[in-house]
């Protein structure tokens, strides 16, 4: 189920990923409904997703704070 989970997750912020601020209420809506382990698969994804889109790398703060 949680594979399942994080591909919807991934799919989602794929799509949204045209706005910086839909992407970062996708990324803490997220982090509220993943398991620690699967966060930190998604920081992991989110730092190669964004290398070439620094308009959403800094989501990746919220994410730590």
């Amino acid at each position: 189920m949680s594979k399942v989970m994080m591909d919807f997750t991934k799919s989602i912020l794929e799509r949204v990923s045209f706005d910086p601020i839909l992407f970062c209420k996708e990324v803490e809506k997220a982090v509220k409904t993943l398991l620690p382990y699967e966060i930190e698969e998604l920081v992991e994804w989110l730092f190669n997703f964004t290398a070439e889109k620094p308009e959403l790398r800094y989501c990746l703060n919220r994410i730590k704070s």
